[in-house]
């Protein structure tokens, strides 16, 4: 039984799921991306040096899960740019937070209450754009369940997962910081919500779509709103995680550099006093230790 029509939510649910994004909730979405941009080093200065880098970053902060979820079905990577109206927003939005005099306009957008609105509607759109996307991948692939959890995935997550070829836009290369090593909040609840839809997509979840849209979106306009107001860059899995991932996936390895640490002969104390040396420091405190032996040999 649907556990929101129970409750007398479900026209709710149902008139939530139908308000349009564009171009109220898009133009937030656009808004908080690409101030997340201008967040990056170095954004401003390529902004003024290399406008066209800069405009090209920009949109793929905006429109990056639709490339990456048309890349992964097969479809054209440039089809959703003939969407005049959004590349039309998306790049006055832009040019409105990098280059208005004074930052005037990015300074209203990043005064916290007006922030925290629209980190709220950008939520909106991230639900909305996983539910289209497993839809549209279960058009294709009846039983591909993890194409379906794929393309939900990059569709809420496209423009973190693609931040590496962001970054190389911006004359940036920095591989340690791919998304799949250190998944952030929305990514890992993309990846959770894709699976739930799936579930409910493929009728293992007896739930209507128009229900999980509105309580997921609810979920995630929480956390969001939260984690922004508190300035956090945790995550409310961290806690479920802590206590599964030791128990399906074992102990991180770095527990162990630091028992052979402890456990080391009291004769080592020489390597452990001077560990926080430099390495050309320690290679010659080790060179003067070999000398100082070989004259006693002698």
């Amino acid at each position: 039984m649907d556990l929101i029509s129970a409750l007398s939510l479900g026209e709710l649910a149902l008139s939530f799921s139908r308000v349009p994004l564009f171009p109220v909730f898009d133009l937030s979405y656009f808004i908080v991306s690409i101030i997340y941009l201008k967040y990056e080093p170095g954004a401003v200065e390529l902004s003024r040096r290399h406008p066209v880098a800069s405009w090209l970053c920009a949109m793929l902060h905006c429109f990056g899960s639709y490339i990456l979820a048309d890349l992964l079905l097969g479809e054209p990577i440039i089809d959703y740019f003939s969407n005049s109206s959004s590349i039309l927003l998306a790049s006055a939005v832009w040019y409105l937070i990098f280059f208005c005099p004074l930052d005037l306009f990015y300074k209203c957008v990043c005064f916290l209450p007006v922030k925290l609105i629209f980190v709220a509607m950008k939520e909106v759109v991230r639900v909305r754009k996983i539910a289209v996307g497993i839809h549209h991948a279960h058009h294709h692939y009846h039983h591909g369940w993890f194409i379906m959890i794929a393309t939900g995935w990059v569709k809420g997550s496209g423009v973190a997962l693609l931040s590496n070829l962001e970054q190389l836009l911006r004359g940036v290369w920095k591989p340690e910081t791919n998304e799949i090593l250190h998944m952030s909040f929305p990514t890992k609840a993309s990846l959770y919500g894709a699976i739930l839809f799936t579930l409910q997509q493929t009728r293992w979840l007896p739930v209507s779509k128009a229900s999980l849209i509105f309580v997921f979106t609810m979920f995630m306009v929480s956390c969001k709103v939260f984690l922004t107001a508190t300035h956090s860059h945790g995550s409310p899995f961290d806690v479920l995680e802590g206590y599964i991932c030791p128990v399906l996936f074992g102990a991180a390895l770095g527990g162990e550099h630091h028992h052979d640490n402890h456990g080391a002969p009291h004769g080592s104390g020489l390597g452990t006093q001077h560990s926080g040396l430099p390495a050309k420091a320690r290679e010659e405190l080790s060179e003067g230790s070999r000398k100082k032996k070989t004259k006693k040999a002698d």
